[in-house]
């Protein structure tokens, strides 16, 4: 149990940071201010300040963020008129830090009431001490002046030239692919790393390299060697469409084309077994793919096989649309669990697996995900003008609905399958 929590803790943490790191650093370079970058979600249970940019763990390991200035997720620091707030002044007489929360006190601030502020364009705050409502006084504020949130967190304000919508088209759509290309590097990597320490990948051939003993293929009298060249009549030129054709077809015989060396294609019908796999069940049929020992297949093998199982997996989805083939961090927990009992090697294979999954899923054009930010960026490159804001902002809250009512739908199932049934 606490070898699985750990293990879940490093690899969440590990696909969040390399995720979060390509938008991180793509908007630095873009000179976009990145107000916070946060591993975890909830309350904060450790920060630093570094270069304007706020570290910050939070106490639940699911997710994290970078929070660019002026992007639709960013918190807007317009002071509202009545709003109580206290300020720092610095050397030149301006506005230094702003305290607009009532969890913490600024020692030697002046308390301030506001009667209209403006922390983009202009820089100014204006409003009356002590309560003197006759005595409007203008603040203005420095170009780099922190602001307290309600929450307690301190953060840079967010003037216009550094705001996400300040920098170039071309910027922006480098800034929202990072995080998803991050992904695919890191599980390239990962999957390189395993090509070679095990001296192989799975060849994605549809030739048969063994057969499992009692097992559907071996009553079948299939044989080492034999190609499936099709499944129920439709061609499978590679082991990642034999696996896809023979788990899509939900009941029933299958049948089988198979060609043995030069000889003529046989059809041969049988019936897979259905087993349980990580609480959904699957047909297999007991054959066994080959190994490719070559140097390209050791570096791009992994990579490349699983990149099409992911696809595949992903056209079923839209055809055949289940619940049980989606999985929140329930369902990653669980699977986490039956990795750790496999070793590094499962692990490692693990992490791979999620890494490029979550790259191929942010690149979905769904509002509030990376895919759906990229068409944003293309409506604004044909229309050759930016969405309102108003109007990205309410674009991406119903995304960031439909994937919250989507999580949670997918939570329940992962509950009901792992932990109830």
């Amino acid at each position: 149990m606490i070898k699985t929590i750990i293990a879940f803790i490093i690899v969440f943490g590990i696909l969040v940071v390399v995720h979060e790191f390509g938008h991180f650093y793509l908007s630095k370079r873009s000179g976009i201010l990145v107000r916070e970058f946060s591993i975890g979600m909830g309350p904060k249970i450790f920060w630093t300040r570094r270069n304007g940019t706020l570290y910050t763990i939070r106490i639940l390991p699911l997710g994290g963020y970078v929070r660019m200035a002026g992007a639709a997720e960013d918190e807007d620091d317009q002071l509202q008129p009545g709003t109580p707030i206290s300020i720092m002044m610095g050397d030149q007489n301006k506005v230094t830090r702003i305290n607009a929360s009532d969890q913490t006190t600024l020692f030697n601030g002046i308390p301030v009431i506001v009667t209209q502020s403006d922390l983009v364009d202009q820089l100014v705050i204006s409003g009356y001490e002590n309560g003197d409502e006759s005595s409007v006084k203008q603040y203005h504020v420095d170009h780099d002046a922190t602001i307290i949130e309600k929450d307690g967190t301190e953060v840079l304000i967010a003037p216009r030239d550094v705001q996400f919508q300040s920098a170039t088209l071309w910027h922006r759509i480098l800034t929202n692919f990072a995080g998803p290309l991050n992904n695919f590097i890191l599980a390239w990597v990962v999957f390189a790393i395993m090509g070679f320490a095990m001296g192989g990948v799975a060849s994605n051939s549809n030739t048969i390299s063994g057969v499992l003993a009692n097992s559907p293929a071996q009553s079948a009298d299939l044989k080492s060697g034999d190609r499936i060249v099709s499944v129920n009549h439709q061609k499978t030129g590679s082991w990642t469409a034999v696996t896809s054709a023979i788990t899509s077809d939900t009941h029933g015989d299958i049948t089988l084309g198979i060609r043995h060396q030069n000889q003529a294609t046989k059809q041969i019908k049988l019936t897979p077994e259905v087993k349980t796999v990580s609480g959904s069940k699957t047909r297999t049929v007991g054959i066994k793919r080959g190994v490719d020992k070559g140097f390209f297949a050791k570096l791009f093998g992994g990579f490349w096989n699983t990149t099409l199982m992911l696809f595949a997996a992903l056209g079923h989805l839209f055809t055949h649309f289940s619940l049980n083939d989606l999985g929140g961090p329930v369902a990653i927990y669980a699977n986490t669990a039956t990795a750790t009992q496999a070793g590094w090697s499962g692990l490692l294979y693990w992490l791979g697996f999620l890494s490029l999954n979550l790259g191929i899923v942010n690149l979905l054009p769904i509002p509030a995900l990376d895919g759906g930010k990229l068409v944003l960026n293309l409506v604004e490159a044909i229309r050759r003008k930016p969405l309102s804001q108003q109007t990205e902002g309410v674009v991406t809250i119903i995304g960031f609905g439909f994937v919250l009512f989507l999580m949670i739908l997918v939570t329940w199932n992962d509950i009901m399958r792992y932990f109830v049934h």
